[in-house]
Order: C-alpha cells, then sequence, then structure tokens
C-alpha cells in the first residue's frame, strides 16, 4: 500500500524531528508528501522550501500566503512569492484563501490577497491550494470570478452542496483528520456522495491528528488513519483508497510515485 499525504507542514521547530518523522511516514506505507511552505511576516517565509531541498525524493513544496497573514504581506513579499512559484520544484501556488472563523486578517484584504494569488496560480499554469473556513460561497465565488479551474481544496469540512460546487468547478477535495471525528455527519455525507477520483488524503499536520491520535500533535505517518476512514465511508478496500488517492496526488502536483 503506497500513501501520500497531500498536505502537511514541517517549519524550523520541526527540522530535528523531520528524520525521524519521516522514517515512521515510510514504515506506514507513505511515499510522498506535499510540504507547504507559508509566509510567516515581512520577508519571512519559514523553512518548509530549505526541509523539501533536502528530502526531494519525499516532499514536493508549494508556496503561498495563509488568509491569517494576508494584512501583513508586503508589495516586495508578493513579489518574492511569484519569483519563488515560478521555480519548476514548486508545484503548486498556496496554501491561500479565505478564513472567517477566525478573520485574523479583515475580509477585504483577504479577499485581495487570494485573488492576487488565483491570478498567479493561472499565469503560472500550476494548481492552487485552496484554504476555506466559514466562506464557502465568497471562495466559490472568487474562484470562478478568477476562472480558476485547477486545484484542490484542502482539508475539506465543508457539505455536500459545498463538495458539488467545488467538483463542479474543477477542484479536488483533500480531506483530514477532521473526517474521523464525532459529529461530523455533514461532511461525511459529502464524503459519499464525492467520487474517489476526485479525492485526496492528507494530515494537514502538525494539526488535525485523527482518531486514535487525536490531541496529539500530528504527523503525515498519521494519514493512514484518514485513509482508513474514507475507505470505511465509500466501501472500498483501504488499499483502493490508497492507489487512487495517491494516483490523484501525483497528477495534480506532478510527481512521480517511487
Amino acid at each position: 500500500m503506497k500513501l501520500v499525504d497531500s498536505h502537511c507542514h514541517f517549519d524550523r521547530s520541526d527540522a530535528e524531528r523531520v528524520n525521524a518523522a519521516l522514517e515512521r511516514a515510510r514504515a506506514a506505507g507513505l511515499v510522498h508528501a506535499v510540504i507547504v511552505g507559508q509566509f510567516q511576516g515581512p520577508g519571512d517565509w519559514g523553512s518548509a522550501l530549505e526541509i523539501a531541498a533536502a528530502h526531494p525524493d519525499f516532499f514536493t513544496p508549494t508556496l503561498g500566503i495563509h488568509p491569517h497573514e494576508a494584512a501583513r504581506a508586503t508589495e516586495e513579499d508578493f513579489e518574492h512569492l511569484a519569483r519563488t512559484c515560478a521555480r519548476p520544484e514548486l508545484r503548486a501556488v498556496g496554501e491561500a484563501g479565505l478564513d472567517y472563523y477566525y478573520d485574523h486578517s479583515p475580509r477585504e484584504v483577504q479577499a485581495q490577497v487570494f485573488r492576487r494569488q488565483c491570478a498567479l496560480a493561472k499565469e503560472l499554469g500550476k494548481p492552487l491550494v485552496v484554504h476555506v473556513r466559514d466562506a464557502h460561497d465568497d471562495c466559490e465565488a472568487i474562484l470562478k470570478e478568477e476562472g480558476v479551474r485547477h486545484g484542490v481544496i484542502h482539508c475539506f469540512t465543508g457539505d455536500t452542496d459545498a463538495a458539488r460546487r467545488y467538483l463542479d468547478l474543477g477542484f479536488l477535495l483533500s480531506l483530514s483528520g477532521v473526517v474521523t471525528y464525532k459529529k461530523t455527519e455533514a461532511l461525511q455525507d459529502a464524503v459519499r456522495f464525492a467520487p474517489l477520483e476526485r479525492l485526496m488524503v492528507e494530515t494537514d499536520s502538525p494539526y488535525l491528528a485523527p482518531v486514535p491520535y487525536r490531541g496529539k500533535k500530528n504527523e503525515p505517518s498519521y494519514v493512514v488513519e484518514t485513509a482508513k476512514k474514507l475507505a470505511e465511508l465509500k466501501g472500498v478496500p483501504v488499499e483502493k483508497v490508497a492507489e487512487v488517492t495517491t494516483a490523484n496526488a501525483a497528477t495534480l502536483f506532478g510527481f512521480s510515485v517511487p
């Protein structure tokens, strides 16, 4: 069984534990992971790209400006993002999007920064990694208006209606450990509705560890539990989930499966 974690985070504080985490990931059947680089503040992009460069056989990197930090990005940061995402090893733009749950940045600023990253993804011909929380209507509207039809709604937690709208736009949906939690019936119904050929699995580590690891620091090896839950909801063997979601991730992000 070969699995891909389609969205994880490692940064400076995790640098020392990367090797151990990768050993556990490979032992669990993972063959690859998408490591998401994020804007930390003016001129600071963390160390995800450096970690990816040190493990090119395992990590595919992306880079983006999260809606939480949208208000802090300068014009120089946007220029850096455009230059960096143009590099061939960068396979996607993002994560970018809207977060109306926390509202760490004003909503109009979130929208402006999201639109700029939509435009960048289109210009580069690369997929867009979308973060959306409590903002499905506005997110869908922006994606339509900007003409983005290639990417993934990461950590999808919406209902069947939201799933249908994103799928109709051409996006894939990536499921995190949230799908293993209690009281997520609407999300689970959406997973049953969505074709397996349009789904991926992720950890969003170090956040959202799945059951039975909930409350612990998440890591790529735990994506196995999300794959098991997806298999249960779809009524197929976990090996089938691994095969299809791995192929989906490899196609979207343009890497080869060992």
